[in-house]
């Protein structure tokens, strides 16, 4: 378990998938904490105008999801998302920052509880608030 920035690995591993196309990128990804960051594009929103919800998901799932992978313990395998559940506080605008800030809660043998928060950069305001709970697997 090493406290080592795995950023720029995570970073590499996402192109063209889900949050490379979303434009995430990683200032921190190592042991019990991950920080990421988007610029809200057209590609973010909804139709009605506001930030899809599912940007932020896909923001803060990936904060914990890529926390989680370098916070296995010793012999794991991988790990699944088992639940996940979002507050939304607010929403931001295209052009605004986007960014993320995970902490690993509950580091077990069999799973694994982050948390995340959501800030909108330009109004310095939380727009989101998120928990989920990983299930650590161990090799058959």
């Amino acid at each position: 378990m090493s406290g080592e920035n795995k950023a720029a690995e995570f970073a590499e591993r996402q192109r063209g998938f889900l949050p490379g196309e979303l434009g995430i990128a990683w200032d921190e990804v190592s042991h019990g904490e991950a920080r990421g960051r988007f610029v809200v594009a057209r590609g973010h929103m909804a139709p009605n105008g506001y930030m899809h919800a599912a940007s932020v998901v896909a923001l803060v799932d990936s904060a914990c999801g890529y926390g989680c992978m370098s916070s296995l313990p010793e012999g794991a395998s991988g790990f699944t998302t088992i639940e996940l559940k979002t507050n939304y506080l607010g929403t931001a605008q295209e052009g605004e920052t986007v960014a993320c800030e995970a902490r690993l809660v509950h580091g077990g043998r069999m799973t694994q509880v982050w948390d995340a928060e959501a800030r909108n950069l330009s109004t310095g305001k939380v727009i989101a608030l998120f928990r989920c709970t990983q299930m650590v697997l161990w090799p058959r």
